[in-house]
């Protein structure tokens, strides 16, 4: 076995580290280029209204003859915005039957046409004149991110050895904080941002979509599902030589059948039954913890003081540009710290400290922006990467799909509920308001400290098991020798070659 591919000793006193290999980072850089990018994109492409709106009043002008009333024009403002998270939540809920159906790379192909069709529409609501297409193609392009905030971390964690889970978990992140500094710059009045070029900006998305369309094609599928799921230890044998640069991978061939056998006898879950099994009550709720922790622990709302409340002193594009910057830098650093930093620690660290400006105090406005910047800092570093990360951790094969659906319908329940709610919030407690996104932050930190696990360097199974103690069950551990599970596989291909021959 090449022992460039490797970091450790070589007596066995610790275990080898496996390197990141080319196909392995071209695969996650197409997986996150062609989904999570259109994810930040589309959050923040919308967020300059201005030439948008002025489309929306002259279509019903010449519709109708009247200027649209200001109550009526909010309205449809408010469903253009708003149809994204919905639309999320309808692909959150797609995840399972897909994956297990079409794969996960088959599902991040499929997914590629809800986001071309939203392209071409958006990108055409100008000749057609048409207000509705682009609400239309607001739900359509949040079926893709639901999807794709799902599958992607999902497929990238069950291709990646263990020692690098952290490190290409964070990869999907990385290129939604592009996507949303690339919308950003592209929305400037200078560039995109205008009467003549909004139809271009919004269209843009379907780029990205067409691009791993044509490349995705050339990797392999999840190593785990072609083995585990569908039954093909040679085709699972030959992706994971591919990932890994190196043809000897017995060891990780054996793990998966070990969690095959170990899973055998609760078959594939539903959500239904993740809900109703015991022996995976904790990891459920940790994920719901994590997942609506990270929503509600105030995000969207400090993006938006950020976005507004320093327009004055820069501009909302020098300010939008500003955020999109920072959270790119910081992640930067991310992808080389997530493996060597806890990531449970990194999870309860959302930056407790959120701005209040009080005008009574003339240094306060300052403050406030350093507060920002940090709270921007802790969010990056761990509570808006892990969470997906975990879920691949702490669930097995038969059990991933639903927990991601789960989790997927929690992360887009939440931004909804805080896009809905945060202005009230605001009219009614001013400043105060972030009082009790701190309270949901330090609520979140504890139940990460005294109930999720560490997993760094752990398999799997090794997760499963410290899971299995804290649900009070056993693990169902296989009592077959291990070398006897490709032989029983080579059997059962062995019939089917058989039965097909006398027929």
């Amino acid at each position: 076995m090449p022992q460039s591919h490797f970091q450790g000793g070589a007596d066995g006193s610790s275990p080898p580290l496996q390197k990141m290999t080319l196909p392995l980072a071209l695969v996650a850089l197409i997986s996150a280029f062609g989904s999570s990018f259109q994810y930040g994109y589309n959050v923040s492409v919308i967020n300059s209204p201005a030439p948008v709106s002025d489309f929306y009043n002259s279509t019903y002008l010449e519709r109708t003859g009247v200027p649209m009333d200001r109550g009526f024009q909010t309205l449809l403002w408010s469903l253009t915005v708003s149809m994204f998270p919905l639309g999320g939540l309808f692909g959150s809920l797609l995840v399972w039957p897909m994956v297990n159906n079409c794969g996960r790379k088959g599902t991040l192909l499929i997914n590629n046409l809800f986001s071309i069709a939203a392209a071409i529409l958006m990108g055409t609501s100008e000749l057609a004149k048409s207000f509705e297409v682009i609400i239309l193609s607001r739900v359509l392009v949040g079926i893709f991110a639901g999807l794709a905030s799902n599958v992607v971390p999902m497929f990238l964690g069950e291709m990646s050895p263990k020692n690098l889970r952290g490190a290409v978990g964070v990869v999907p992140q990385l290129f939604i904080t592009i996507g949303i500094l690339a919308a950003q710059i592209l929305g400037l009045h200078s560039i995109l941002g205008n009467a003549r070029g909004w139809p271009v900006l919004l269209g843009l998305t379907g780029i990205p979509s067409l691009l791993q369309l044509l490349a995705l094609p050339f990797f392999p599928e999840s190593p785990r599902y072609l083995l585990i799921q569908r039954g093909s230890e040679e085709q699972a044998r030959t992706a994971l030589q591919r990932l890994r640069g190196w043809q000897d991978v017995e060891e990780e061939i054996q793990e998966m059948y070990q969690e095959d056998r170990s899973e055998k006898e609760e078959g594939q879950f539903s959500v239904l039954s993740l809900f109703t099994f015991r022996g995976l009550r904790w990891q459920l709720i940790s994920i719901i913890v994590m997942m609506a922790g990270q929503q509600l622990s105030g995000v969207n709302g400090v993006s938006g003081e950020a976005q507004t409340g320093l327009e004055p002193q820069r501009g909302a594009g020098g300010t939008n540009w500003g955020w999109g910057h920072k959270q790119g830098w910081n992640f930067r650093g991310v992808a080389h710290a997530v493996d060597g930093v806890l990531r449970a620690g990194m999870l309860s660290h959302p930056s407790a400290v959120l701005p209040s400006s009080q005008s009574s105090v003339s240094w306060m406005s300052y403050l406030s922006i350093v507060c920002v910047i940090a709270y921007i800092i802790g969010h990056a570093i761990g509570p808006s990467p892990i969470p997906a990360v975990m879920i691949t951790e702490m669930f097995l094969q038969s059990s991933r799909p639903a927990a991601f659906m789960v989790g997927g319908s929690v992360h887009w329940l939440s931004n909804f509920a805080v896009g809905l709610l945060f202005l009230y919030m605001e009219a009614g407690l001013g400043p105060y308001s972030f009082l009790i996104f701190c309270a949901i932050c330090v609520a979140t930190l504890l139940y990460i400290f005294f109930i999720v696990p560490e997993t760094k360097n752990k398999t799997f199974m090794e997760i499963n098991r410290i899971m299995a103690k804290r649900n009070k069950v056993e693990v169902q551990e296989s009592q077959e020798p291990k070398d006897s599970y490709p032989l029983k596989v080579g059997r059962q291909e062995e019939k089917k070659s058989l039965s097909s021959t006398e027929m």
